[in-house]
């Protein structure tokens, strides 16, 4: 399933690059994964420079994936104190 779940990001990502820009190759790749009562989730990105990162759900019940598309804009340490 990890095979089908990357390319949903794949067509995912390929429909949203700057179609004025030189096509860029890219790979995807599953950061995480985990099932819990019969569902799947999984956490993934691409080689690309974009700061992006997509979560894929699968709904055992409905049989549906769903796609979420995040940005990452800052990683700040805070210290605990």
């Amino acid at each position: 399933m990890n095979k089908k779940v990357s390319e949903f990001v794949r067509k995912y990502v390929e429909e949203h690059l700057d179609k004025s820009d030189p096509k860029q190759e890219f790979e995807v790749f599953v950061v995480w994964q985990c099932y819990i009562l019969g569902n799947a989730k999984w956490l993934l990105s691409t080689t690309l420079p974009d700061g992006m990162y997509y979560e894929v759900t699968y709904n055992k019940v409905k049989d549906e994936f769903y796609l979420d598309a995040y940005k990452k804009f800052e990683n700040r340490c805070i210290p605990n104190k």
